[in-house]
Formats: structure tokens, sequence, C-alpha cells
């Protein structure tokens, strides 16, 4: 695994050149242009950064501490500050302790997303690497009005080796969890993962369609732990905060999902839904295989867009 993900992380550093060159390249062109650490040096780094689809208020909170550490260091040299920098954007991007309990525990996700992001992609990869960790996993095929929806979620099944409760398409999605859930403690399944439509043209139809689905997991399953994760597609940068926002007017977000990193340049977006949001970044894509989705690694991440 530890070969895997020196890969993985290998493509998104590839991924990342067009934000890179949004970003890591305008911060070196300032620290090697100026010769003092001064408002203008400030505001160079503050416009380059928003400039970058990091939005305004991961950008202060970043802004702020590098102002504060240049004090409390005593640092004159604008070169000494890339590596604050640096370290003040992963901690920005912190998981925290708990961010993966529902690995661990008997579980319901449920994936949310509007059509287009990579959400059902992301629930075959995501139950692809939870099987190899040796959980037993069952999927549950609720996104019953998009076209091919089910079509699609069953193929992931087959690949991943996972099992799925599916009804036809057009059936009512709480159905679906429902009978999922039963046959999840039937089965003895570790983790239960439900695919979900995401009309946020319609948020009120989706409002009543997850409460409803929630209804059914609290009633059905009470000792489940619960997680949810909302899928973004990261080329879409600040359009993707916007849906992460009516998402969670409609659901309890735990976590994101970023797919389509590779390319983008728009990045950036990692370190703003953190700040913006106070949700974690928990997986990020980079591509179609299942292991192109790896679990959030800030460290990493900063590294791949500085590199």
């Amino acid at each position: 695994m530890a070969e895997g993900r020196k890969g993985f992380f290998g493509r998104l550093a590839e991924g990342l050149q067009k934000t890179r060159e949004n970003i890591a390249a305008g911060i070196d062109s300032i620290f090697s242009g100026f010769s003092a650490i001064d408002d203008d040096f400030y505001e160079e780094i503050e416009e380059t950064l928003i400039m970058g689809d990091l939005g305004i208020t991961a950008t202060m909170k970043v802004m702020d501490d590098l102002r504060r550490q240049v004090k409390e260091q005593h640092i004159k040299e604008p070169s000494a500050c890339r590596e604050l920098l640096m370290e003040s954007l992963k901690r920005q991007m912190d998981l925290g302790e708990n961010a993966y309990d529902f690995e661990n525990r008997k579980s319901v996700v449920l994936v949310i997303g509007v059509n287009g992001v990579g959400k059902t992609t992301s629930i075959g990869k995501l139950a692809g690497q939870l099987k190899e960790q040796g959980r037993h996993v069952v999927l549950a095929a609720a996104d019953t009005f998009r076209a091919a929806a089910v079509e699609q979620l069953t193929e992931w099944a087959v690949r991943a080796g996972v099992e799925i409760i599916a009804h036809q398409e057009g059936s009512d999605p709480a159905a679906v969890v429902y009978d999922a859930v039963a046959a999840a403690k039937a089965r003895g399944a570790d983790i239960l993962i439900c695919d979900t439509a995401g009309r946020l043209h319609n948020k009120k139809n989706l409002m009543e369609e997850l409460k409803k689905i929630n209804r059914i997991i609290t009633r059905e399953y009470p000792d489940a732990y619960r997680e949810t994760l909302v899928v973004l597609d990261g080329t879409t940068g600040q359009n993707a905060l916007a849906q992460a926002r009516q998402f969670m007017e409609v659901a309890d977000v735990t976590g994101i999902i970023l797919t389509k990193l590779d390319g983008t340049a728009k990045g950036g977006i990692a370190v703003a839904i953190q700040a913006e949001l106070g949700i974690p970044v928990k997986y990020i894509g980079i591509g179609e295989q299942i292991d192109d989705l790896q679990k959030f690694d800030a460290d990493a991440f900063i590294n791949a867009l500085f590199a």
C-alpha cells in the first residue's frame, strides 16, 4: 500500500501542475522578488492564494497565521516564509483523529452529490478498498432516478467484489435503503454504503427523500455509526463550495470526497472547503482506477502543490 500511495501522490503532483502554476509559481516569484517583508509582500501572497481558489476565509486564516509566526520568530527574509506558509496550509486541512472511525465500526455511509461529480464511481472505489481491508461491505443502489445509476453501481459492486441491494429504476429510494439495512444486519455486514440521488434543482424533494432515508436508518439500525459524505468535482472550484453548502442544508455532512483533481487549475479548493465549511476533505480522486481514490493526506497534498 505504501508503494501504491507513493504512486498515487506522484500522479497527484502531476495532476496538480495547473494549480501549481496558479499558486506555487506565483508564491515563489513573490518570495524571490521581494527583499523585505512588508504590507505589499503580504498583499501579493494574499491575492495569489485567493486567485488560486483558496477562498477568502482560508486565505485570511493562513495570512493571519503567517503574520503571527513572522512576528514571533523575528523573520526578516521573505524566502524564509515559504515553509511557514506551507505548514500553515497543512494546519488548515487537519482531519482530526476520528476522521475514519466509520471504517472500524458497524456503519452506514450515505454518499450524496449531484450528477456528474463521480459519486457512483467513488462509492465503487471506496467499497473495493474497504473490502481489501477485510471489511464486509454491502451497497444500496438508492439513486433510482438517474438513468443507468443502478446498472453502473452494480458493475462497480462486481468489480469490487461486494454485495449490492438494488430495486428497479424509478423505485422508492427509501425502500431500497430499508431492504439494504435488513440485508446488512442479516448478513453481518460491517459497512453499508448508500448511493443517493442528488437533485439539487429540486431541493425540497431531495430534503424529503433524505429525511425519509435517515428516519429508516435511525429506526431500523439505531446502533450503526453514521457517516455522510458529499462528492464534489474539484474542477468546478468555488461552485463546488456552493454545492456543499446546499447539501449541508439537507444533511448532516461529515466529510467530502473531492474528485477529478488531476489536471485542474482549481485544486486550491481543497484548502477552501475545510476553512469555509468546517468539514474535512476525507478522500481525493484523480482517475478511474479503483486505487485512484485515496484518503486525504494534507502533508502530501501541500507538498505536491508546492513541489
